[in-house]
């Protein structure tokens, strides 16, 4: 047992210093997580080596997480910094909210800092079925959600044709620029996010 795991005189209170100790080490191992898979991609990811990079003993990782691919799931999480409910901007204009949304994804997803961490937990979701229902409830059915909501309102203020199945809309305004990405089939920019907004916008104002 390390010195930080074992306990104190018992004149001294464990509840604050505990809680700051423990988020502390978990901090620690998600950033340590993340640096990782960065530098050595995530078949050569152990729990071993989260261990040592974040100062803390194997045990207390799986206190907490049940695998590797559970402790990177969490890790790209933390690093959206978002969980839950989350809503669009709205200035009025459905076109000038959906652009900055499509170019904030494009921005996230080419972020070299971010690539080979999202791109190791693409590939696990395909063999995990547990990680990947948690990637869509925690983090891309929020986004999705709110982006309906955005253009919903749309189909209120006469942007959008009432007939629109917001959720296909969302598919449709994702779909190319995550294939793009996932198969490297060419350059994944801002001119392509326009230009797929563009063409689903076609497909969206009122007839």
């Amino acid at each position: 047992m390390t010195h930080e795991d074992s306990g104190p005189s018992p004149s001294v209170s464990l509840g604050p210093d505990a809680s700051r100790r423990s988020d502390r080490a978990r901090r620690a191992i998600l950033v340590a997580t993340r640096d990782l898979v960065a530098d050595v991609g995530y078949s050569r990811l152990t729990i071993e080596g989260i261990a040592a990079t974040a100062g803390v003993g194997k045990q207390t990782i799986y206190r907490w997480w049940r695998s590797k691919a559970a402790v990177l799931f969490d890790a790209i999480l933390d690093a959206h910094s978002h969980e839950g409910s989350v809503a669009l901007p709205n200035t009025g204009d459905l076109e000038t909210d959906l652009r900055l949304l499509l170019r904030g994804t494009v921005a996230a997803l080419t972020d070299p800092s971010n690539d080979r961490l999202q791109r190791a937990i693409i590939a696990e979701i395909q063999t995990d079925s547990s990680i990947a229902d948690e990637l869509v409830r925690r983090l891309l059915r929020p986004q999705f959600d709110a982006c309906a909501a955005r253009i919903a309102v749309g189909v209120q203020s006469g942007q959008v044709d009432e007939s629109v199945d917001t959720d296909l809309a969302v598919e449709l305004l994702f779909g190319p620029i995550f294939h793009r990405w996932l198969l490297r089939t060419g350059e994944l920019n801002d001119v392509f996010a326009d230009n797929v907004l563009d063409k689903v916008l076609t497909g969206l104002r009122p007839r």
